[in-house]
């Protein structure tokens, strides 16, 4: 096992939590700021506040790639890029104002992304028959 892959899935597992947590503390944030008088809306969040998803998405690509690329496991690596794919199509459909989905939908790959780096981290430390994988 590598620094680079183990590095990878707790980069990969820690980048999808504060992605997660970010999705999750938006709505908080623009309802406090309002009630204290500040009429922000969605639109008029700070450029970096929405900037901050592209960051999390090239974060996590870079995790995904590397823990795709040394996982054994050919099952692992398509359903992180497929949990990867998901995230990023619901933040883009998002900023380019495309279709309407519930907000929560964005939590499915982001705790996906999530259980896998960490199951990927877990299990990829042993041979799958000492781990009974």
């Amino acid at each position: 096992m590598t620094i680079t892959k183990i590095k990878s899935d707790v980069w990969g597992a820690l980048a999808s939590a504060i992605c997660l947590v970010h999705c999750i503390a938006t709505p908080f944030i623009f309802v406090s700021a309002a009630s204290l008088g500040h009429e922000h809306h969605h639109s008029d969040s700070p450029f970096w506040w929405s900037f901050v998803d592209i960051i999390f998405l090239v974060i996590s690509l870079a995790a995904v790639y590397w823990s795709a690329k040394s996982t054994p496991k050919i099952w692992m690596k398509y359903t992180l890029y497929i949990c990867w794919l998901l995230l990023a199509g619901f933040i883009l459909n998002e900023k380019l104002g495309g279709l309407y989905l519930p907000e929560y939908i964005i939590y499915f790959p982001a705790f996906g992304l999530i259980i896998l780096h960490l199951y990927n981290r877990k299990h990829d430390n042993c041979i799958d028959d000492e781990c009974g994988v």
